[in-house]
């Protein structure tokens, strides 16, 4: 099983013949191709199409964020920060994980402000990962996260989660570690499966990352997307995970301001200067009139506004998940975040790819290749490649249009 399971890590990228002289791309460079995500969504601007392809989140966001920010603007509140962000929302973001999540955090020396839950993610793998390490994903995993891994030579090792319920296989995990292995990605709820982590699975990985002394780097995006009374539980409130875990989430979704790259981690003050001087090299700081914003939306929002949001958007996944299943695409069900992975063997196609580009010719609605989230098997074959992902995150009239559309569509 051990020596099957390494077949699952992504190679390093090798050396190859360049031509002479300097101006030449890195050796990294030709080993990275766009992603399907952003492909598609090209792909659908140039047709005109629905993009379900990309987690855009085109809602609206809460009108005390925008007006926060608005406001921070006409002040003058547009140089640089801290480096680790304005004192108001490191506060509110404090304040948000004692009620919401259940964790501790000291405002001034454990919370960092950052450029979206990818600038975080960036800066704490830089700062606490070498090159050569390696770091178990999980699968299907979010695409970033791997190629993030990737370009910074840490080698990802997939280990793929079981059933159609994606539940964690613990002992896969376990022979799936090594002597490199110093970390792992946990992204629950998941992009691109909805897949919500148990406390009991949360408490066997705990126990694994407490035996072999790893790293957990946890994306929580869509912790607020909960449905059929699923919790959320932070991993860093286990027992004996707080030092070890770095907790990344953000506002992209929660305020629908994904434009905004607005995100933050909180981790111990061992590890923050140096996850903040990795960010601060690379960002500088978060843009400062919109962290006035989101600091607004922290203190301002009632409570009922994140209960009305699970609400709005597990009636979004039931009214697409009927939708794909009356268009032959039976999807598995989310149990969180704002995706759903869904079978397209219907469509014709040699791959998830050839499906995707089909299904947008067909009906104007752009999904991604269910490949761009799984790694190839042992025998070579990708497992997601009779698998599209569909965003819900839409308004109303738009996700009303495409159900509308699957429900003509015959593969």
């Amino acid at each position: 099983m051990k020596g099957a399971q390494r077949l699952r890590a992504f190679p390093m990228p090798t050396m190859t013949n360049s031509p002479s002289g300097n101006l030449r791309v890195s050796e990294l460079a030709p080993h990275f191709i766009q992603s399907e995500i952003r492909a598609m969504t090209v792909a659908c601007a140039d047709v005109g199409g629905i993009n379900m392809a990309q987690g855009v989140c085109d809602t609206d966001p809460p009108h005390a964020v925008v007006e926060a920010a608005i406001e921070s603007i006409r002040s003058g509140k547009n140089i640089y920060t801290r480096l680790d962000g304005i004192a108001p929302l490191r506060e509110a973001i404090s304040q948000k994980f004692a009620s919401f999540n259940g964790l501790e955090v000291d405002p001034h020396s454990q919370v960092l402000v950052t450029s979206g839950a990818t600038g975080a993610m960036n800066a704490a793998l830089m700062a606490l990962l070498n090159a050569g390490d390696e770091c178990v994903v999980f699968e299907p995993f979010y695409g970033y996260h791997v190629s993030t891994l990737r370009a910074m030579r840490v080698v990802p090792v997939v280990v793929p989660l079981a059933g159609l319920d994606f539940a964690l296989d613990v002992e896969r995990l376990r022979a799936a570690i090594t002597p490199k292995t110093r970390a792992m990605i946990l992204n629950s709820p998941s992009n691109p499966s909805g897949k919500v982590f148990s406390r009991s699975e949360l408490e066997a990985l705990a126990e694994i990352a407490i035996e072999f002394d790893l790293f957990v780097f946890t994306d929580e995006m869509y912790e607020c997307f909960i449905y059929d009374g699923a919790r959320h539980v932070s991993l860093a409130t286990i027992p004996g995970m707080t030092e070890r875990t770095i907790t990344i989430s953000g506002f992209s979704k929660t305020f629908s301001v994904t434009g905004w790259r607005l995100g933050y981690l909180a981790a111990s003050e061992r590890w923050l200067p140096a996850i903040g001087y990795f960010h601060d090299l690379i960002y500088i700081c978060a843009p400062s009139p919109l962290q006035y914003g989101a600091a607004a939306g922290l203190l301002q929002l009632p409570q009922n506004f994140y209960s009305d949001l699970a609400g709005e958007y597990e009636a979004k996944r039931d009214v697409i998940c009927a939708a794909l299943r009356g268009a032959g695409l039976t999807p598995s069900i989310p149990a969180g975040a704002y995706y759903v992975l869904a079978d397209s063997s219907s469509i014709p196609g040699i791959d998830a790819k050839q499906k995707a580009r089909r299904l947008l010719a067909d009906t104007g609605i752009a999904a991604v290749a269910g490949s761009a989230f799984f790694a190839p098997d042992e025998r070579g074959v990708n497992p997601g490649e009779n698998l599209l992902r569909f965003c819900f995150a839409k308004k109303d009239a738009e996700l009303v249009e495409a159900c509308r559309r699957l429900g003509e569509y015959r593969g």
